[in-house]
């Protein structure tokens, strides 16, 4: 997600960064780069499979839907194309069920459009007392 903010000229605030306990994930130099990023890390309880789900769920997406369909020639072909796939398939078209069934741009979309709304009405409100 934030690589996709960044790529649509958005800076998200307070990004939570989830893992389990891997060791990438616990690493001096990923502590490093989510700080350097602004990045909140959160890393899950050991044994509790439920914090994971949403992330395990990308991550299945990821391999049935897109990875496995195809043979790679080099990891710079793997990186463009997983880029592209999550930017353009899995954020901008696939629906997802968490989210209404809408893709998560429109979803962002929807969110900032209501709370640009709900300011305007509640500066409306303001000038009106």
């Amino acid at each position: 997600m934030l690589c996709g903010s960044a790529i649509r000229a958005m800076t998200p605030n307070d990004v939570i960064f989830h893992a389990d306990r891997g060791a990438q994930y616990t690493s001096t130099q990923l502590y490093h780069a989510s700080g350097e990023l602004g990045l909140k890390q959160s890393v899950g309880r050991t044994g509790v499979c439920w914090d994971n789900a949403m992330s395990e769920s990308f991550w299945s997406s990821l391999k049935s839907e897109f990875f496995d369909r195809r043979v790679w020639q080099t990891r710079t072909e793997v990186k463009r194309e997983v880029a592209r796939w999550i930017e353009i398939v899995y954020n901008r078209r696939r629906l997802h069920s968490a989210l209404g069934m809408v893709p998560p741009v429109e979803f962002e979309g929807n969110l900032l459009a209501g709370r640009q709304a709900g300011q305007v009405e509640k500066e409306a409100s303001t000038q009106a007392a």
